[in-house]
């Protein structure tokens, strides 16, 4: 049963944070954010300017008291121990931004937006340093913990790309779409009408591990290897899209929050070891872009599948709203997920141990 903080906002919640010392943001519609304590109690509100739905609060991983957050085409700073005016306001980008990240030097910012843009601010010098790009909406993108000047990102367009700072151009490109199974069936019917549209991601805290939650149920791992990343394991997280994905802090334990109402948490480390050690790790292994159109590689790619079945989720939270938003925060010596849909309140289950 979930535990529910409630008093904070009046619209839909979007998006969570929680920052070192495990105080949570929460923005939600019309401009709204809230502050809160690890027991509930909203210590600070305020509305932002034009009432624009928050979409994305990132603590800074340097100084707690900042807080970046990202409303319509707007980014604003602000300094939660006097929660008035924004510090700070960056309109560097042209549509709706959809996610934030700060790397953990916390001195870049970066903002997709659903123009496909990512703007790279350097903050230092309060400039934009970068602008990459995606063909369709750029939904999320996330600095990688321990090299401050790399990032991967994911859209819309089905495309997952690796960054770095010092190029324009992506050092690596992943197509969801071409990794799949080319079969006749069923299979590739549904594939038609559910594409691989990438929702989330989120990187381990190692930097070199990743997982994409996508508008097919699949979650995929990718691990990467110098100026390339390679798919390490594929599975059926949820019955429709994933909307979330979660990497807990200093493990390989992935939380994940669906379409479908449900919260699930996987142990990627073992289901990682157990595929590598499977039949198909040659496919898992293979350059992620490489053709699948091969009937060696759709024989291969059957062999995955059937792999994907036996990954089976830690623990399930049946919490039956589409998920918008997960983090996870050490409340009272316990590690918990916090939950925001479509309701003003946000939902509090206890997680096991690790």
């Amino acid at each position: 049963m979930a535990l529910k903080w409630i008093g904070g906002h009046s619209s839909s919640i979007l998006c969570l944070n929680v920052n070192s010392e495990g105080l949570v943001a929460s923005g939600a519609e019309r401009g709204e954010l809230t502050l809160w304590d690890g027991g509930g109690t909203p210590t600070g509100q305020l509305q932002l300017p034009e009432a624009d739905d928050v979409t994305s609060v990132v603590f800074s991983p340097c100084c707690p008291t900042r807080l970046y957050t990202s409303h319509g085409e707007t980014i604003s700073l602000l300094d939660i121990r006097s929660l008035k005016e924004p510090v700070e306001c960056f309109h560097v980008n042209e549509e709706e931004i959809n996610c934030l990240s700060v790397n953990e030097t916390d001195n870049f910012l970066a903002a997709a937006d659903d123009s496909g843009a990512i703007k790279v601010i350097d903050l230092e010098n309060k400039k934009v340093t970068r602008s990459l790009r995606h063909s369709n909406i750029c939904s999320s993108v996330a600095f990688r913990p321990q090299r401050p000047q790399s990032l991967v990102s994911c859209g819309l367009d089905m495309q997952v790309m690796l960054w770095n700072l010092q190029k324009a151009r992506p050092l690596w490109t992943t197509n969801l779409q071409e990794c799949e199974p080319q079969e006749n069936g069923p299979q590739s019917a549904g594939q038609f009408f559910n594409p691989p549209l990438a929702h989330s991601l989120s990187v381990a805290s190692c930097g070199n591990l990743f997982g994409c939650g996508a508008q097919d149920g699949k979650v995929r791992i990718f691990r990467v290897t110098g100026v390339k990343f390679e798919r390490e394991l594929e599975f059926q997280g949820h019955s429709l899209g994933v909307s979330q994905v979660l990497f807990m802090p200093g493990a390989y334990w992935l939380l994940t929050g669906g379409n479908d109402g449900k919260v699930l948490l996987w142990d990627v480390n073992s289901d990682v070891g157990k595929q590598l050690k499977s039949p198909a790790k040659s496919l898992q292994r293979r350059k992620a872009h490489a053709p699948a159109s091969t009937r060696k590689d759709g024989k291969l790619s059957k062999v995955a599948s059937n792999e994907h079945t036996r990954v089976l989720p830690k623990v399930t939270i049946e919490h039956g709203e589409k998920v918008n938003w997960i983090a996870c925060a050490e409340i009272k010596g316990s590690k918990r997920v916090l939950v925001a849909d479509q309701s003003s309140s946000v939902s509090v289950y206890p997680l096991p141990e690790q």
